[in-house]
């Protein structure tokens, strides 16, 4: 198993700092909307190199970096 980059889309507010932030492109907002009207970021886990600062910028914690498939 490899580390993997896990997003909790139901707390996401669709700031983009974590976009805007992120050194490799890997996010962006996918265009989805949660049951609290936010537009949610999406990963793309073959660019993502789970380096954190998407952790590190968000002001609602919705990124978690564990061990996946």
């Amino acid at each position: 198993m490899t580390e993997r980059l896990y997003i909790n889309g139901q707390s996401c507010k669709g700031c983009g700092y974590c976009v805007k932030e992120c050194p490799k492109n890997a996010l962006s907002l996918s265009g989805a909307i949660n049951a609290k009207g936010y537009a949610v970021v999406q990963v793309d886990h073959e660019v993502c190199i789970r380096c954190g600062v998407c952790y590190t910028v968000c002001p609602d914690y919705v990124f978690e970096i564990r061990e996946g498939e």
